[in-house]
């Protein structure tokens, strides 16, 4: 591929301007996605171990009584949290959360960009693949995470209340509403219930 002199400068130019916006500005794309790095060896790890105390596959034998503790330490529908949810509440609730998550995400953008939509896809995709993945777990997997998807939420939609924001001393951007909460109803309700 022949690359054009013009082309070139064009393309030079604006790494060059790319990379004093990113140092003006503090906000090189790494920083957002340093919390993922973390966040996703940790949920796993946490995973792994859950599912090794409930089925016993610990490192000694007295580590053994974590094992019975689980079995009987449940609460509501699910007191065995070595087994799988029968009931089906924690994966269905798993699934829906993940997929309000996406939702949300998705209804604060105006355009998206194709990539942005193929990545939309695979995550609606995988809050349905979860369900099936949770139903099949120990309970006290599935319960971490409800608990983790719960906190994302929770985080996702603290951020967006105007009080939180100005406690905190995050300033306002051009998309911030005053009444975030009732633009995300209404246009969940306008894109799904009231087309």
């Amino acid at each position: 591929m022949i690359i054009f002199p013009t082309r070139f400068h064009f393309r030079k130019n604006l790494k060059r301007i790319v990379s004093e916006l990113y140092i003006r500005d503090n906000c090189h794309p790494f920083k957002a996605s340093l919390l993922i790095w973390i966040q996703v060896p940790v949920w796993v790890f946490v995973s792994m171990a859950l599912r090794n105390f409930s089925i016993g596959r610990t490192a000694s034998e007295a580590e053994l009584p974590i094992q019975e503790q689980l079995s009987v330490g449940g609460t509501l529908w699910f007191m065995d949290l070595t087994a799988p949810d029968h009931t089906l509440i924690l994966p269905i609730t798993l699934g829906l959360l993940n997929l309000l998550i996406v939702e949300i995400f998705v209804l604060q953008k105006t355009r998206l960009s194709r990539i942005q939509k193929c990545t939309t896809h695979i995550f609606r995709g995988m809050s349905a693949l979860m369900v099936p993945v949770a139903a099949s777990v120990p309970s006290a997997m599935a319960l971490y995470w409800v608990s983790s998807s719960f906190m994302g939420l929770s985080h996702n939609l603290l951020l967006r209340s105007p009080a939180f924001r100005r406690l905190c001393r995050i300033p306002p951007t051009k998309s911030d509403s005053d009444t975030p909460y009732k633009d995300i109803v209404a246009a969940i309700c306008a894109k799904y219930f009231f087309k």
